[in-house]
């Protein structure tokens, strides 16, 4: 599945073969596809499952202790909320790679696609936003306090999933079910001609890994002069937070882009031999589900990581499981009055993203 351009399972899983204008010879794929088959949807139901526990955790503590009203925990929310979304269509991909074909028709096509897209680009603005406001609230502290509203938030996150939609609304009005070769795909279909493929790869690359990546190494360069100089004892719990999440975000998803660029140059015919084309398609496989896993880490690395945010966690599962949690977690469980984090613990702790 290759998000924003055209989904693999047609080359994967389908009859359709390549040629290999270096001898001659159609491309004998099979290898590929039985591989993928069997690898595709075992690790997205491991990414299913493990994601949904995670972000929906996020999401129910957040409403449960109506913890909106910043914006630190709007983004939040709307990170998860996205990561959801995105986690959602997998089990569609994961029928589609057993199947060999899409059975499930045009609206679903769309509608699937729709949610992966959605969530894809929301999980990535909303990282960026998070590590942005990150970026205000410790290196201009005193000037900002006034666009860190709970309404400037709603707006922003109005702005976000806009931005999302527009991303995501060329692959989705161009993807449909088609008939190949007997088996029924489901992809983007751009017309003839046009620059839409070629302007699909320049978006995932730059959306997906250059912008988000260039915001982090910018607002995180500034941040960790500030922590140094702080006095307190968490900052280096904090540094290294903060490295954790630019190291996991370039290894993540560097290799994923690296390969949808390696793909882009073969329908520019850079690539003709068959054995390129069934490399990328295997590379497509390991590094999207290596990509994918990140938004499994992301309620571990921007929420958990928060004690005032664990410390809700912990209260809920002594609810739900008492002989299993039954020992008080230390620190205040009592729920702060305007919001999860305090401007201190917003500094001075790991909740610093």
């Amino acid at each position: 599945m290759e998000p924003t351009t055209e989904y693999n399972y047609s080359e994967y899983y389908s009859d359709t073969e390549r040629s290999d204008i270096s001898e001659g010879q159609p491309c004998n794929n099979a290898n590929v596809k039985e591989f993928g088959r069997v690898f595709l949807p075992t690790f997205y139901s491991l990414v299913f499952i493990v994601g949904f526990i995670g972000n929906g955790i996020v999401v129910y503590v957040l409403v449960k202790f109506r913890r909106t009203r910043s914006m630190t925990d709007l983004c939040l929310f709307n990170l998860a909320l996205s990561d959801l979304f995105f986690i959602i269509s997998l089990p569609f991909w994961s029928h589609y790679a057993t199947a060999a074909e899409w059975l499930l028709g045009d609206f679903m096509c769309q509608l699937v696609t729709g949610l992966y897209l959605l969530g894809f680009y929301g999980s990535i603005f909303f990282m960026m936003i998070l590590t942005f406001d990150r970026y205000m609230v410790i290196v201009h502290a005193q000037k900002i306090a006034w666009c860190r509203s709970v309404r400037v938030g709603v707006y922003l996150s109005l702005l976000m999933w806009a931005l999302s939609l527009f991303a995501s609304l060329p692959t989705i009005i161009f993807t449909k079910v088609n008939n190949e070769s007997g088996l029924l795909t489901c992809k983007p279909e751009y017309p003839e001609g046009s620059m839409w493929r070629q302007a699909i790869f320049l978006e995932m690359n730059v959306l997906g890994l250059l912008l988000p990546l260039s915001v982090m190494v910018i607002c995180y360069s500034r941040i960790v002069p500030m922590l140094v100089r702080i006095k307190t004892t968490k900052k280096h719990k904090a540094i290294k937070l903060i490295i954790i999440i630019v190291v996991v975000f370039f290894c993540f998803w560097t290799p994923y882009n690296v390969v949808i660029l390696l793909r882009y140059l073969e329908t520019q015919s850079y690539f003709a031999d068959c054995t390129t084309h069934k490399n990328i398609d295997l590379a497509m496989q390991w590094t999207e589900v290596i990509a994918f896993t990140h938004c499994c880490l992301n309620p571990i690395i921007y929420a958990f990581a928060g004690q005032k945010f664990m410390s809700l966690v912990l209260k809920l599962l002594r609810k739900w499981m008492p002989m299993c949690f039954a020992r008080p977690y230390p620190g205040d469980l009592s729920e702060p009055k305007s919001s999860v984090y305090s401007r201190s613990s917003e500094i001075t702790s790991t909740r610093l993203l």
